[in-house]
């Protein structure tokens, strides 16, 4: 199923057959991974505002995003998507969401609202660029994948960034870590305990686009 919208393509597919391995997503160069979250916060936007009660996807992860045959990512895998009513979020407590990237307020109350899928983008955000699940062994008591990138925001990027996308010896080193560092300050933007204090989806694609059209414009050869 496709959903359109004002004759854009809303990259929102809804499948129960073949699903494209993650590996392809980390195996993709910076400006590609950009695009295909430039897709996904497309898709997500629409399902939050383009349409007449808001959907809510409760399930964001790099395993239900699709790449087809141009690497254009869609969403995926709708089994436990919520529609929302005049509030804007409301209690579900029989059906969870995946470990890791399911918002604070999603595990402990049961909470489904717009921004729980944004707090689940954004751990998403930041496992594509740094290329560490939330729930890597690694990540115990305190430490948890969101400190440990907002700990690398003070001290250096490098520390954290997949080494795939971001290394010293690199071509226009300093514009590619800049725009690593402004995708995980969103992330970071994203993933706010408060669900109030996130940012919503369509501030998501605006920061995106703008992060894209720096990039683009800081390695463009004169």
């Amino acid at each position: 199923m496709w959903l359109w919208t004002c004759g854009v393509e809303a990259k929102i597919f809804i499948s129960t057959t073949v699903k494209i391995p993650n590996r392809r997503l980390y195996g993709c160069g910076k400006y590609q991974r950009l695009n295909i979250l430039i897709d996904v916060a497309s898709a997500l936007e629409y399902l939050h505002f383009g349409y007449s009660v808001p959907v809510v996807h409760c399930d964001i992860k790099p395993s239900n995003v699709l790449l087809d045959q141009s690497m254009v990512g869609h969403l995926s895998d709708f089994g436990i998507t919520k529609l929302l009513g005049e509030e804007d979020s409301m209690t579900q407590t029989q059906t969870l969401a995946t470990l890791g990237y399911m918002a604070p307020e999603y595990g402990s109350e049961g909470r489904v609202s717009r921004k729980g899928d944004v707090y689940s983008y954004g751990i998403m955000l930041m496992e594509t660029f740094t290329k560490k699940k939330p729930t890597d062994e690694t990540f115990i008591e305190e430490m948890s994948l969101r400190h440990w990138v907002g700990n690398s925001l003070n001290r250096s990027i490098v520390d954290v960034a997949d080494s795939d996308l971001l290394q010293r010896e690199d071509g226009y080193f300093s514009a590619k870590e800049q725009c690593v560092s402004s995708i995980l300050s969103l992330a970071m933007d994203c993933t706010t305990n408060l669900p109030e204090n996130r940012i919503s989806i369509r501030n998501v694609v605006s920061r995106l686009i703008k992060i894209k059209a720096t990039f683009l414009a800081s390695t463009r050869r004169p």
